[in-house]
């Protein structure tokens, strides 16, 4: 059954940590390493974003951290243990992961999508025990799922299909959750609306939540940390302690955008 319970201070311990980590490619010919030094500390019940210029190697990232591909470099540790250690169905008990990729079937129902995040506990036929069910219907009534569980997927909006994703995830139960831009191709709004549904979830179930973003000023007003990536270094913190130390100074080239450290958003220079 799906925990939803609010976070004590003193109950914190990393779930998730990231020790000196290199990413990129290997081929017969080369290694393309994309990010290095990379450093951060995950707790448990944190929403996280992991930002930076384009083709600076978010994704790639994150899908080193999901075990997607290998690290080049450096340790990842969950709860303790190295990354290396598990088995994929062990992982598949810690880690949810949601990339960019569209779901294989979108003929599939919202309520059977939601239901294959139960996969890793399920027999080997595949059949849905009554804690699974019953799981399901807790992660549909917590996204507020239940007038569209019915609806084939190819009927829904993307920001209700991002829902969707995410209600898989969560329905996985695991103690992390990975998400690879979650707010593309979505309005203002609805970019706020997922967002703030991810701090919720965070915040009631536990959660660890990662994700890569686009949307600064409002990860910075929503994240508990935030993930900076450059070139050749990484620089990790709350929101407040990256505005204080000149994070988001250097993000971008300075000739068109600059960062206001009073607002906490970046500005066009015109």
């Amino acid at each position: 059954m799906l925990k939803i319970t609010q976070i004590n201070s003193e109950e914190k311990n990393s779930i998730l940590s990231v020790t000196n980590l290199s990413v990129g490619y290997t081929s017969k010919k080369e290694t393309n390493t994309i990010g290095k030094a990379i450093h951060f500390s995950l707790n448990p019940g944190e929403l996280t974003a992991v930002v930076g210029a384009n083709g600076i190697g978010k994704s790639t990232l994150l899908r080193t951290v999901a075990k997607v591909q290998p690290a080049l470099d450096g340790e990842i540790l969950i709860k303790g243990k190295p990354i290396t250690a598990f088995e994929t169905h062990e992982l598949a008990k810690e880690i949810s992961v949601v990339l960019t990729e569209h779901i294989p079937a979108k003929s599939l129902s919202v309520q059977e999508v939601i239901a294959l995040g139960r996969q890793p506990y399920t027999n080997w036929l595949g059949a849905l025990s009554a804690d699974d069910i019953q799981q399901v219907k807790e992660v549909v009534s917590l996204m507020g799922l239940e007038k569209l569980q019915y609806k084939k997927c190819f009927e829904l909006s993307d920001g209700q299909l991002q829902r969707v994703m995410i209600a898989r995830a969560l329905a996985q139960d695991t103690s992390i959750i990975i998400l690879d831009e979650p707010t593309t191709h979505l309005d203002i709004y609805h970019k706020a609306y997922i967002l703030k549904l991810l701090k919720t979830i965070a915040q009631k179930t536990k959660k660890t939540i990662l994700f890569s973003t686009h949307e600064i000023d409002l990860a910075i007003q929503l994240c508990d940390c935030m993930l900076i990536l450059e070139a050749e270094k990484s620089t990790f913190g709350t929101p407040c302690e990256l505005i204080e130390s000149g994070g988001f100074d250097q993000l971008f080239p300075s000739d068109l955008i600059s960062f206001d450290s009073q607002t906490g958003t970046f500005k066009v220079k015109k």
